[in-house]
C-alpha cells in the first residue's frame, strides 16, 4: 500500500536512500579491490531497497535514479572484468543466484547489456531471455521501472540495420519484437495500477499513473528510431500490434496517451499511408477518451506535412485523405452522442485547416465542412460556450487567412449560416476579423450583390443585435465604427451604375445602425457618393433617355436623404459640414440650384440647431470658406448667401469672434480668378466693420479691467489690409494702412495696454514682410515702397 502521509513517505524515502548509499559504499570498495563476489553481494542488497511498496511513483523515481547511477558504475566494472578474462557467460549465470528476484533481474539486465556488447551470443537471444525473465515482476510500479531500465540499457544494442549487432541471425524483426513485447508488458502493468487500492483513492492513482506515462511511451519512441522499420514493416507489424494493445487495454488514460504518442513519434508519411488503419481504431476507443484531440493533432501534423512542399501533395490525393478523415470524424461524432459542441467544432476546424492546406482549390470541400457544422448546430440556441465560440471563430477565420480574399468566403453558402449561431459578442468579434482581413489585404469589392452579402455578414458592427442596446460609446465601439467607415471608403466599381447600386446597398444597411453609429457611417458614404459625382462631372441627364441612368442630380437626391437621417440624432455641426461638402461638389458640376439648396439647408441648421457659441464660430468660418470657393452662383443668389454669412458673423456672441468672422467675410467680395466677384467697396466695408468691433473690444477691456486688451485683432486686420492692397483693391489705400500701423503702435505704447510678446512678434513679422516685399522690387515692390513704416 502506498502511504497517505507525505511526511511518512519522506521518511521512508530517506531510509531507502540511506540503505542504498550504505550498500553502494561497500559495493564501491569491492569494485576498487576487484572483489566480484562482494560487489554482487552489496549491489544486490543495494537494489533490494527498490523492493519497497511504500513510495509514490514520484518518490520511487528518485530512489530508482540513485540506483540507476550506481548500476552504470557496476556495468563498467563488469565490462572490465570480461576484458580481464572473466567469462561473460559465467557472469550471466552467476548473477541469477541473487536471493531476491528484483535485484536479480536488475543485475541480469546489467550483465545482459555487457553480454550483448561482447557479441558472445546473438543479441536477439539475450534480449528475448531478458524480456521473458522480467515477467517475474508483476508488481505494477516495480515492474514498470525494471522494464524501463531494460529498455534504457538495450536501446543502443538492438539488432538494427547498420548496427554493429546486426548479423545473419539477428534481424530487424527481432529488435521490433523485443520492443513490442516490452511495450505490451509495460502497458499491462501501467493499466493494472488503476485497480490497486481503495476506490476513494482512484483520483490519486490516476494522477500517479499520469506521472508514469512517459515510461511506457518511451518504447514507441525507441520503435520509431529503429532504422529498419520501413513503411511496409510499420504497416504490417508495428502499427497493428500497437493498436491492438491500445484497443484491448480498455483504459481511457492509456488509450488517449498512446494514440497521441503514435501520432507524435512516427513519421508523417507513415501516418498518411496508414491513415485508414489509424482512423478505424478511433471509434473502438473507450467513450471517455478525448478522441477529438487525438484526431485534431493527427490532422495538424498532416497539415504541416502538406505545407512542407508541393511534392508531397500527390500522396494525399492518392490515399484520398480528405474523404477518410471526413468519414472518420462523422463516425466519431455519431458514436459519441454526448460530445460537447466545442469538441465537434474543434474537429471540423482541424479538418478545415487540413483541407485548406491540401485542397486549396476545392471550395466545395470547404463548404461541405461548414455545412456539416451547420447540421450539428441546427436546433440549438446561439452559443454561449466560450470554447465553442472560440473554435467557430477559428473555423470561420481559416478560409480568410488562406485565401486572403473575402470574395472567396462569400462564395461559401454555409459561411453565413455558421455565423448565425454565434452569440452577439462573438458575432461582432468575427465581423471585426472579416473587416480587418479586407483592410489588411486591400480587397476590392466591386459588386453590389457581394457588398450586400458582406454587410449581412458583418451586421454585428452595422446595427444593434438582440440584447446589445447600450448607449455608451467606449473605445472598442469607436474603433469598430472606424473600421466600418474605412470599409465603406474601399468599396469601388469602375461602372458608375454599379457604384450607385453599391451606395444604395450600403445606405440600406447603415441606416439601420441607430443613433450612435450614424455619425461614423454616414460621412464615408457621403464622400463615396461625392467621389462618384465628380467622376460624372459635366454629364447631362438628357444625354441618356434611360431613367435608371446614373446622373449627379440623382446622386445628390440620395445624398440629401442620407444627411437628413442625421436629424434624429442630432449632430447639426456634422450635417452642416456634409451639406457644404455637397454644395462644393454641386459647384464643380455647375448645378447652381442644387448648390443653393445645400447652402440653404446648411443655413437652416446654423439658425435652428447650432446654439453652442464655439460650434457657431467653427460653422461660420466653414460657411465663409466654402462660399469663397463657389463660382456657380449668379449675382442674386451669391448676394443672398454672402449677406446671410456677414449677418451671422456680426451676431456671434463674443466680440473677438465677431471681429475675426467679419474680416474673413471680406474674402467673399474679391476673388482674383473671377472678374465678376470684385467689389472693393464691400471689402473695405467689412474691414472697417472689423476695426470698429476691435475698437469696441479695447473699450470694453478698459471699462471692465482698467487696462486695454491685446492688439492682436488690429494686427490681424492689418494683414488683411496688406493682402487686399497687394491684390490691387483700389479702396485699400497707403494712407489707411499707415494709419492702422500708427494706431497699433499707439495702442501698444499706451499706459493701459499690457505687454504682449505674441503681439510684438506678430507685428514685427508683419513689418518684416513689408520690407521683404520692398526689397523684391518689381510692380509689387513699387507698391510697398509707398508704405512708410
Amino acid at each position: 500500500m502506498i502511504a497517505d502521509g507525505v511526511e511518512d513517505e519522506d521518511k521512508w524515502l530517506a531510509a531507502g536512500i540511506t540503505g542504498l548509499q550504505q550498500n553502494a559504499f561497500y559495493m564501491h570498495r569491492a569494485l576498487d579491490s576487484n572483489n566480484l563476489k562482494d560487489a554482487l553481494k552489496y549491489s544486490a542488497q543495494m537494489l533490494s531497497e527498490l523492493r519497497t511498496s511504500r513510495l509514490s511513483p514520484h518518490k520511487y523515481y528518485e530512489l530508482y535514479m540513485r540506483a540507476f547511477d550506481e548500476l552504470r558504475k557496476l556495468e563498467i566494472f563488469f565490462r572490465e572484468e570480461t576484458s580481464r578474462g572473466c567469462s561473460i557467460v559465467e557472469l550471466y549465470e552467476l548473477v541469477q543466484h541473487a536471493g531476491n528476484i528484483l535485484p536479480r533481474l536488475y543485475l541480469l539486465c546489467t550483465v545482459g547489456s555487457v553480454y550483448i556488447k561482447s557479441k558472445d551470443a546473438p543479441a536477439k537471444d539475450v534480449l528475448k531471455d531478458l524480456v521473458e525473465m522480467c515477467r517475474g515482476i508483476q508488481h505494477p510500479l516495480r515492474g514498470l521501472f525494471l522494464r524501463s531500465y531494460l529498455s534504457q540499457v538495450s536501446k543502443d544494442k538492438l539488432p538494427d540495420i547498420g548496427s554493429e549487432y546486426e548479423g545473419d541471425a539477428d534481424t530487424v524483426t527481432d529488435a521490433v519484437e523485443f520492443v513490442l513485447q516490452n511495450f505490451t508488458e509495460m502497458n499491462k502493468l501501467w493499466v493494472r495500477m488503476q485497480h490497486q487500492g481503495p476506490t476513494r483513492e482512484k483520483e490519486k492513482r490516476e494522477k500517479e499513473r499520469s506521472e508514469l506515462r512517459d515510461l511506457v511511451g518511451k518504447n514507441l519512441h525507441v520503435l520509431s528510431q529503429i532504422e529498419g522499420v520501413d513503411l511496409e514493416m510499420y504497416k504490417e507489424i508495428v502499427l497493428p500490434r500497437v493498436l491492438e494493445q491500445i484497443v484491448n487495454c480498455k483504459d481511457d488514460l492509456a488509450q488517449y496517451y498512446l494514440m497521441d504518442c503514435i501520432i507524435q513519434v512516427f513519421p508523417d508519411e507513415y501516418h498518411l499511408q496508414t491513415l485508414e488503419t489509424l482512423l478505424n481504431a478511433c471509434p473502438q476507443l473507450q467513450p471517455s477518451v478525448d478522441v477529438k484531440t487525438v484526431l485534431a493533432r493527427l490532422m495538424e501534423r498532416l497539415s504541416n506535412y502538406a505545407a512542407s512542399g508541393a511534392e508531397v501533395l500527390p500522396e494525399f490525393f492518392q490515399v484520398e485523405a480528405f474523404a477518410k478523415l471526413n468519414n472518420a470524424i462523422g463516425k466519431v461524432i455519431e458514436a459519441q452522442d454526448n460530445m460537447p459542441i466545442a469538441g465537434v467544432v474543434t474537429l471540423y476546424a482541424s479538418l478545415l485547416t487540413f483541407t485548406l492546406q491540401v485542397h486549396p482549390d476545392r471550395l466545395d470541400y470547404v463548404d461541405q465542412i461548414l455545412g456539416a457544422c451547420v447540421k450539428k448546430l441546427s436546433g440549438r440556441e446561439k452559443l454561449d460556450d466560450s470554447t465553442a465560440t472560440k473554435q467557430i471563430v477559428a473555423l470561420l477565420s481559416a478560409p480568410l487567412e488562406k485565401y486572403k480574399d473575402i470574395d472567396t468566403a462569400l462564395k461559401l453558402s454555409n459561411y453565413p449560416r455558421v455565423m448565425e449561431y454565434l452569440n452577439d459578442g462573438t458575432h461582432k468579434e468575427m465581423a471585426n476579423v472579416i473587416v480587418q482581413n479586407i483592410m489588411k489585404n486591400k480587397t476590392s469589392i466591386s459588386n453590389a450583390e457581394k457588398v450586400g452579402a458582406l454587410f449581412e455578414l458583418i451586421k454585428g458592427l452595422i446595427r444593434d443585435l438582440d440584447g446589445d442596446l447600450h448607449d455608451e460609446l467606449d473605445e472598442d465601439f469607436i474603433e469598430e465604427q472606424n473600421y466600418v467607415s474605412r470599409l465603406i471608403q474601399m468599396l469601388h466599381s469602375d461602372d458608375p451604375e454599379e457604384m450607385l447600386k453599391i451606395i444604395h446597398t450600403v445606405r440600406k444597411h447603415i441606416l439601420t445602425g441607430g443613433r450612435k453609429r450614424l455619425p461614423y457611417t454616414v460621412p464615408p458614404l457621403i464622400f463615396s457618393s461625392l467621389k462618384l459625382v465628380r467622376r460624372l462631372e459635366g454629364q447631362d441627364e438628357s444625354v441618356s433617355g434611360d431613367e435608371a441612368s446614373t446622373t449627379p442630380k440623382k446622386i445628390f437626391q440620395l445624398v440629401t436623404e442620407t444627411i437628413e437621417a442625421l436629424s434624429c440624432i442630432p449632430v447639426p455641426e456634422l450635417a452642416l459640414g456634409l451639406y457644404l461638402q455637397c454644395a462644393e461638389a454641386a459647384n464643380d458640376c455647375d448645378l447652381e440650384p442644387v448648390a443653393y439648396e445645400f447652402f440653404t439647408q446648411a443655413y437652416i441648421l446654423y439658425e435652428e440647431e447650432i446654439t453652442d457659441s464655439k460650434a457657431q464660430v467653427t460653422s461660420i468660418h466653414l460657411i465663409i470658406g466654402t462660399l469663397q470657393r463657389m463660382h456657380v452662383f449668379g449675382v442674386e443668389n451669391r448676394d443672398a448667401l454672402t449677406h446671410k454669412a456677414t449677418g451671422y458673423s456680426a451676431k456671434l456672441l463674443k466680440k473677438p469672434d465677431q471681429c475675426r468672422a467679419v474680416y474673413a467675410c471680406s474674402h467673399l467680395f474679391w476673388l482674383d480668378e473671377h472678374d465678376s466677384i470684385r467689389d472693393g467697396e464691400r471689402v473695405l466695408l467689412c474691414l472697417k466693420r472689423a476695426l470698429r468691433i476691435a475698437n469696441a473690444v479695447q473699450q470694453m477691456a478698459n471699462a471692465t479691467r482698467g487696462s486695454g486688451a491685446s492688439v492682436l485683432l488690429f494686427i490681424d486686420i492689418l494683414n488683411k489690409y496688406l493682402y487686399f492692397y497687394e491684390k490691387g483693391v483700389p479702396q485699400i489705400t497707403v494712407e489707411s494702412i499707415q494709419d492702422l500701423i500708427e494706431l497699433i503702435r499707439n495702442e501698444m505704447q499706451g499706459n493701459n495696454t499690457p505687454s504682449d510678446p505674441a503681439a510684438n512678434a506678430f507685428l514685427a513679422s508683419t513689418l518684416r514682410y513689408i520690407e521683404f516685399q520692398k526689397d523684391k522690387g518689381g510692380a509689387v515692390g513699387e507698391k510697398y515702397d509707398l508704405i512708410k513704416v
